[in-house]
């Protein structure tokens, strides 16, 4: 038997589960930054999804509405996010959900859900301000760079330390 599938009344039951986010959004503020004594990273930084707003068959018009997200990034990926990672920028966003509860100060249980990413890519800043290069490999095992180049306001093209991306 496959997993999902379940056995008789007399057996254990297997079912699998999923826990899996995919979010592209743009960043609602600058990574905070936490590292601890091992030299562990941690970045936090909020997300913003929105869905457009729409006007229905009946008339109703019905607001874009947008979601904030709580984004965590540990190690590697979070030191990433520190050096590229800015206000604005759009960004894929794979992870997990995951909830906890903290005493604030005040000594009041708090719940918060937050988004603890295994991949980030980035996709580029609001405005296009930014040049944002990614390299990609085909099926051959070459790398193909692709850029989306942007000018300065006078008309120059922006050299951006983007270009040192690890990934």
């Amino acid at each position: 038997m496959f997993q999902g599938e379940s056995y008789s009344k007399t057996k254990k039951i297997k079912i699998m589960s999923v826990n899996k986010v995919i979010l592209v959004g743009n960043v609602g503020r600058d990574p905070e930054m936490k590292y601890f004594d091992n030299d562990v990273a941690k970045a936090n930084f909020s997300l913003a999804t929105s869905e457009r707003g729409y006007v229905t068959s009946g008339g109703t018009q019905v607001p874009e509405r947008t979601e904030w997200h709580n984004i965590v990034c540990w190690r590697g990926l979070a030191q990433i996010a520190e050096k590229f990672v800015k206000k604005g920028t759009l960004v894929y966003v794979e992870g997990k959900i995951r909830s906890r509860t903290y005493d604030d100060q005040n000594g009041v249980k708090r719940y918060i859900t937050e988004i603890v990413a295994d991949n980030l890519e980035l996709l580029g800043r609001r405005g296009g301000g930014d040049e944002v290069t990614g390299n990609r490999e085909n099926e051959n095992g070459q790398n193909h760079t692709s850029s989306q180049g942007s000018t300065s306001h006078d008309g120059q093209d922006e050299i951006s330390d983007v270009d040192d991306l690890p990934f």
